[in-house]
């Protein structure tokens, strides 16, 4: 069993990732190839600039995407083409249990009587989204809810890409880390996971059992440290390790700098790095630093600032 350390795991995670070279405009679907998680004021457009080149105010609803509730009741960002994988996906296996999801998207649907509406005080909306029937809609004041088609996806084959794609983006991991970002309960991620053995390998990471997938070796043996400065939202740093031992994205929330606070949640990357945090109020970008930088990363941290698909983005910091 080959050993990988925890550098080289944030390396490889920030390349897949898409956080160590941007993709080119237009790449909406590869760049929320696990959803983009849309914490107020707007994470997903943030974490949407920080993966692909060229992105505008308002790309976060793009014709491409689509949104709905995460297993954690966040609003997730998702590649339309991939809406049956995060929500069938994430059924249960015991039929009783898919039957009451049902039931509770059939009343969810009955309610919304074929129009968007608020999705304040409809019962059971966030449970329901697992079904596949309804799509959300945050404006970052409001939410609102709408029927759609049924994707028409195997949900066997669903849950299995939903974990594929867990093992890709947060490797090296394990079923429990699986079950607790997917929703599905222990013994059902385990037997996914199973499913999975065959495109899997084991590694030793930092001392204790990992998996990646067979396909990705040689990109996690390789994977070197990226250059430059990048902005990443707060839930971003789950690459990072947020579990107590700082290897696995969850759960957990270790701290990864000294100077974060409520209003600066998020991460300053400088070079592989987590060098300090920021926060933003409209156009205002506040960064904290924790480490000091280089004239050139403090010219690649303001020019950072400058492409935020933000309305005159000004960046202070102390």
């Amino acid at each position: 069993m080959r050993s990988v350390t925890r550098e080289q795991t944030v390396a490889y995670r920030l390349h897949v990732n898409h956080l160590a070279e941007r993709l080119p405009p237009g790449s909406y679907a590869e760049a929320a190839q696990v959803g983009l998680q849309d914490t107020a004021p707007r994470d997903a457009l943030l974490g949407l600039h920080a993966r692909m080149a060229g992105c505008r105010p308002d790309d976060w609803a793009h014709p491409s995407f689509v949104q709905t509730y995460s297993p954690r009741a966040a609003v997730y960002v998702l590649p339309v083409r991939d809406f049956g994988v995060f929500t069938l996906g994430r059924l249960p296996m015991d039929p009783d249990a898919v039957r009451r999801i049902d039931g509770l998207a059939a009343r969810v649907c009955e309610e919304l009587g074929g129009r968007e509406r608020r999705g304040a005080g409809i019962r059971g909306l966030r449970e329901a989204c697992a079904s596949g029937r309804i799509a959300v809609r945050w404006d970052t004041t409001s939410l609102y809810a709408r029927e759609i088609p049924r994707p028409d996806v195997d949900v066997s084959d669903a849950r299995l890409e939903l974990c594929r794609r867990h093992v890709r983006y947060f490797g090296p991991t394990t079923p429990k880390v699986f079950a607790w970002w997917s929703g599905l309960s222990p013994a059902d991620a385990r037997a996914v996971w199973g499913q999975l053995a065959h495109e899997l390998v084991e590694v030793d990471f930092d001392g204790v059992p990992g998996w990646i997938l067979r396909a990705d070796e040689e990109r996690l043996w390789t994977a070197e440290a990226p250059r430059g400065v990048r902005l990443l939202v707060a839930s971003d740093l789950r690459l990072f390790g947020r579990d107590r031992d700082g290897r696995f994205i969850a759960p957990g929330l270790r701290s990864l700098t000294p100077v974060a606070d409520s209003f600066h949640p998020n991460g300053v990357l400088v070079d592989g790095r987590i060098a300090g945090a920021w926060g933003r109020k409209r156009g205002r970008v506040s960064v904290l630093l924790s480490d000091a930088l280089t004239q050139e990363q403090y010219d690649g941290l303001q020019a950072e600032v400058a492409c935020m698909p933000l309305e005159d983005p000004q960046l202070s910091v102390r």
